[in-house]
């Protein structure tokens, strides 16, 4: 053999025009995992594993005349090799490369592109619906703006909501489009079993739950799997509906793609679970707002297994205010007869308390924070989407008013409340609402407010510097005012006080 031939940095076959292989080189013999020697003799298409074209073996179905270039997988080998058929008069070379690494690169620059295209595709529809949502009024409008949305695309066969049913662990569904089959009808008869569907599980943890292929995950009852291979169904993403500690539903998508839910189209789709717990709980805040009248419950707490109520032993505790958080709630308590360090430090131990934070101490008086999670009453609370107006804790007992609008379920609220908590429902009434117009409201704020103020908040207002990103910076605002940076801030810092004095008025009386 021509020691060129050999030591040839690329694979080299030498056959005859009739397809009989002379020789192999060490390079192609690795290349196509043979014995170079033993090939010489065998016909071409032995030494060739199979490939789905069979390229190279059909092109000495006659002798080749003419230089010929192809390029194939060959599936025994995992490998593409390109391969050049070069006439040579009395035999045929064929010079073969491994171009695989060449082909990975552009299959993942493919599916980067693809997958890309898809995430834009899908960023514009969810951005469709977040816009569809500001318009939407009330839950059943929010439930049938997403359910409309997502279900009638090509992109997704069909979506549903759902929510729990107050007062109990029921999962119902509230709307639902697209091509649903027989699929939607086996998942909601498991969910009246109670059965562990992936849309429970979103709602039970808080956190999306992607099921692919949904055929094959044993995780999803019996019934439901053997529908959505009816239906041709593979991808199934279930996203909780939240806003801070309260999850008030789940959008389920559907899909025939396989696997359909990429990381980045998971986070689009957590923004869009996010950002419809906001419409809800706006949607029900703006309720509460324009409510002539409300509703107004009032709880009696008994029992250690409460934080507040096992705090309350020689304290009086009032709550200022309760912020839903992503786990829980913080509670601001104004603190009487004993230290706030004392009722802190009787708390800190308990594993229904995050933490404890001392604001204020003035001998037997102050204030603390509590971080509870979301398994207290006030989390619970919270959850609901009620509005706590007061709540005092004393002498291992306590008091806690709740306001909601007379739209809202007050039955299975209570259900709720005192199903899983050692509270009982001790009054409900509706009342009448005290309004204050929006011009009273600017009307009190701009008598409270000194000139100085006033004109540092409009000033840095309308020049964006609350903006994110700030459109001026504070030495810019300053500028136009004519003063120092330092002052613009105390100015600020005075009138943003004064502003939510006015607002959250009567919460810590």
């Amino acid at each position: 053999m021509d020691d060129r031939f050999e030591r040839a940095p690329v694979g080299m076959v030498e056959v005859d025009p009739d397809g009989t292989v002379r020789a192999v080189n060490d390079a192609a013999a690795d290349l196509l995992a043979v014995d170079g020697a033993g090939a010489a003799g065998e016909p071409i298409g032995a030494v060739f594993p199979d490939s789905v074209e069979a390229a190279v073996p059909r092109a000495f179905d006659a002798p080749p005349e003419a230089e010929t270039a192809v390029e194939e997988y060959y599936p025994e080998l995992e490998t593409w090799l390109a391969v050049t058929i070069v006439p040579l008069g009395d035999r045929v070379a064929l010079y073969l490369r491994d171009v695989t690494d060449r082909y990975r690169t552009e299959r993942r620059l493919a599916e980067r592109d693809a997958d890309l295209e898809r995430v834009t595709i899908i960023n514009r529809l969810i951005a469709d619906v977040l816009a569809e949502l500001v318009e939407a009024s009330d839950r059943e409008a929010i439930a049938e703006t997403i359910c409309e949305r997502l279900g009638e695309t090509d992109i997704y066969e069909f979506a549903w909501v759902g929510e729990r049913e107050l007062g109990s662990d029921d999962v119902v569904v509230r709307a639902s489009a697209g091509e649903t089959g027989r699929t939607l009808d086996r998942v909601e008869a498991s969910l009246d079993r109670g059965d562990d569907v992936p849309e429970r599980r979103a709602m039970e943890s808080g956190e999306p739950t992607v099921v692919q292929p949904v055929g094959a995950d044993e995780s999803v009852p019996e019934p439901v799997r053997r529908a959505a291979f009816a239906d041709g169904l593979q991808s199934l993403l279930a996203i909780p509906l939240s806003y801070g500690a309260s999850v008030y539903g789940v959008v389920a998508v559907y899909t025939t793609d396989r696997d359909a839910f990429s990381e980045r189209e998971r986070e689009s789709f957590g923004t869009l679970g996010e950002m419809a717990g906001f419409a809800v709980n706006a949607a029900r805040n703006r309720n509460l707002l324009r409510a002539d009248t409300v509703v107004e419950l009032t709880l009696s707490v008994t029992g250690g297994d409460d934080p507040l109520v096992a705090a309350a032993g020689d304290a009086e505790l009032s709550v200022d205010g309760v912020v839903p958080g992503t786990e829980g709630v913080r509670c601001y308590l104004a603190v009487r007869d004993a230290g706030p360090r004392a009722v802190a430090d009787a708390v800190a131990d308990r594993s229904d308390v995050r933490s404890a934070r001392v604001i204020d101490e003035r001998g037997d008086a102050g204030r603390l924070e509590l971080a509870l999670p979301a398994e207290t009453l006030l989390g619970r609370l919270a959850s609901l989407g009620v509005t706590v107006e007061s709540a005092t804790f004393a002498d291992g007992e306590g008091e806690v008013a709740v306001e909601l609008p007379p739209d809202e379920d007050v039955r299975r609220i209570a259900e709720t409340v005192t199903r899983t908590h050692d509270a009982t429902v001790t009054a409900k009434r509706e009342r009448e609402r005290e309004v204050a117009t929006a011009r009273e409201f600017r009307d009190a704020l701009s008598e409270r407010l000194t000139d100085r103020q006033e004109n540092a908040l409009r000033t840095a207002y309308y020049a964006d510097y609350f903006e994110s990103p700030r459109g001026s910076s504070a030495a810019e605002v300053a500028e136009a005012l004519d003063i120092t940076a330092p002052t613009l801030l105390h100015h600020l810092r005075a009138g943003q006080a004064k502003l939510l004095g006015e607002f959250l008025a009567g919460e810590r009386e």
